[in-house]
């Protein structure tokens, strides 16, 4: 095993995901919580950006409270693969040696960080949910465990970079100062469309939503029996998108994407309508950060009232259709 000095180490770095000008919103996320590590262990947070024409991005990486952007700008980053985008990433750190590096768990995060975390001997958690660090400067990583009956807390103490990919929507974005300052350094590009091992041929876009960003959501747990065009069509009414707990997901009513809690996503809707859900802690965990939850469930002594604003007992069928038909002609904005 290669031995490495952690002295030698230093800075917090956030990787700054973006498409075509398009930022993931977990970029933001991270950066407000990565300036929260930063007030403990003093040390600076940088931005790190790959893409094409990413000026605006480093602007808004500063004015979301990064202090310096480290930029890597070149047609051969858009569209993204993964090997020139974990080129690139490795050779940075292994020439700078941040000390934690954050990456959002989206599906290009979770692709690339193994390509930099095992050339380089890093220590990588995945699909993490709670951060900190103390004041040694280890980071404490947090992730779901033994199937989300406990949080592990994972401590890379002999590893350096600190690296861990970060579930989407599990922090809070801090409001963008137009006002901060900061210095945006571009830096030297270290691999050629010549020396890529991949070639995007054709760009699919699938129907799958991404629930982390949905404003409304329905979500379906066991209660439903398989049953879900009654909460389909409460969906529809809403225009909510279609979520669901891990036991209807296991029993294949519905696509695991589309899974909130500790073993799922964890959204932030402004209107989150739990339909035959139980309200299991590892459920809740995935949502309890939302706006305004309604709960609709025959049982009335099910846990999920107890985190609802508001709960209707009673058969969904039922009350998912009352209310879709109620809804008819009405504006989503008016009932959330």
């Amino acid at each position: 095993m290669t031995e490495i000095d952690p002295d030698e180490y230093e800075g917090v770095w956030v990787f700054v995901e973006e498409h075509a000008g398009e930022v993931m919103p977990v970029s933001w996320e991270l950066l407000a919580e990565g300036r929260k590590l930063t007030e403990t262990t003093g040390q600076e947070l940088v931005a790190l950006v790959i893409g094409e024409d990413c000026e605006a991005v480093a602007e808004a990486a500063l004015a979301h409270g990064a202090d310096r952007v480290l930029v890597a700008d070149d047609p051969v980053f858009e569209p993204y693969r993964a090997d020139p985008y974990g080129a690139q990433f490795r050779a940075m750190v292994e020439e700078r040696k941040p000390s934690i590096v954050l990456i959002g768990g989206t599906h290009t995060g979770r692709d690339f960080a193994g390509r930099v975390a095992v050339p380089t001997h890093a220590g990588l958690t995945a699909d993490v949910t709670e951060i900190d660090v103390d004041e040694a400067g280890i980071l404490q990583a947090r992730r779901p465990a033994f199937g989300g009956d406990v949080l592990a807390t994972i401590l890379c103490e002999d590893h350096r970079p600190q690296m861990a990919t970060i579930r989407p929507g599990v922090f809070e974005a801090a409001e963008p100062d137009p006002d901060r300052t900061g210095e945006v350094e571009r830096v030297e590009v270290v691999v050629a469309e010549d020396e890529t091992m991949s070639e995007v041929l054709e760009r699919v876009v699938g129907d799958r939503a991404d629930i982390t960003e949905a404003e409304r959501i329905v979500a379906v747990g066991a209660g439903v029996e398989g049953d879900l065009e009654p909460a389909r069509a409460l969906a529809a009414a809403l225009d909510a998108d279609l979520a669901a707990t891990r036991a209807a997901v296991d029993e294949g009513w519905i696509d695991g994407s589309r899974q909130v809690g500790q073993t799922g996503k964890t959204v932030r809707p402004e209107l989150y309508v739990a339909v035959g859900v139980s309200g299991a802690i590892q459920h809740v965990e995935g949502m309890n950060k939302s706006g305004v939850v309604l709960a609709i469930n025959t049982d009335p002594n099910a846990p999920i009232f107890e985190h609802a604003d508001y709960g209707i007992v009673g058969d969904h069928a039922e009350v998912c259709h009352e209310l879709a038909d109620r809804l008819s002609g009405e504006t989503p904005e008016l009932i959330a």
